[in-house]
């Protein structure tokens, strides 16, 4: 560990992994012939949307992972300027959301950097996510830390919760068939340190999570403003409507 981050230094976070290899089953039929970044909320697609709010919060690096219809992401992401964009190559094979983090590692730099889902929406409340975000993380005492949204204030999430968190901010997992209050919005910070002594194959984020979860090194950020679970066409319709009655 370093000085700095013994101190609890917050550094300024320069990059972002934005997952966008999925299949998009649940989308079907929306995804048979475009994979589900592209698909478009009110006009924008929704890789774009998350790369817009990355570039106006001063990420210069983005990390985009490939794998269904790849080949379509990178022509989508050839124009663009801001942030800077760096493919991780999928297409030989599928690695879920912890294998792909860790093959783009070499791209990231040696900083915790963001990881996003590309089917994340939100509206914004009284800060900007990621500048609370930033300001939140702490080196010294987290290997994580994920944006959790409320269960009951969330658009198209009809679900029994994914976390608590108790009250120093560290997340817990919920007890069989529990229900708790707070739902992975598809955001978070992470160190490269989490993913020591991982396997180089597939496997998902869940994995080292929980295991930093056990000695205390994941840290959940509530949400203040409106999350919205974009998972399937009813999801879409519904953040399109929401996102309509924000303007």
């Amino acid at each position: 560990m370093t000085d700095d981050e013994r101190a609890g230094v917050r550094p300024a976070l320069t990059s972002a992994m934005v997952l966008a290899a999925g299949l998009g089953k649940r989308m079907r039929p929306l995804t048979a012939d475009m994979p589900k970044p592209l698909v478009p909320v009110l006009g924008r697609t929704l890789l774009d949307r998350v790369l817009d709010r990355l570039a106006a919060a001063g990420i210069e690096r983005a990390v985009v992972n490939v794998h269904y219809m790849g080949d379509q992401i990178e022509a989508a992401l050839a124009m663009r300027e801001r942030p800077e964009i760096r493919i991780s190559d999928e297409r030989d094979e599928l690695l879920d959301t912890g294998g792909g983090v860790k093959r783009a590692l070499p791209l990231l730099g040696d900083g915790p950097f963001l990881i996003h889902n590309s089917d994340s929406i939100w509206v914004e409340g009284p800060e900007r996510v990621f500048d609370l975000m930033g300001r939140t993380w702490n080196d010294a005492e987290m290997d994580a830390l994920l944006l959790l949204a409320m269960t009951t204030s969330s658009t198209g999430y009809h679900g029994r919760g994914d976390f608590a968190m108790d009250s120093e901010g560290r997340i817990v997992r919920p007890h069989e068939h529990g229900v708790v209050p707070f739902v992975f919005t598809g955001v978070s910070i992470a160190h490269p340190r989490l993913f020591g002594d991982t396997p180089d194959g597939p496997f998902s984020l869940n994995t080292v999570w929980d295991r930093a979860i056990d000695t205390g090194r994941v840290h959940g950020l509530r949400l203040e403003g409106s999350w919205m679970h974009v998972g399937s066409p009813a999801g879409l319709a519904e953040a399109e409507a929401a996102l309509q009655e924000s303007n």
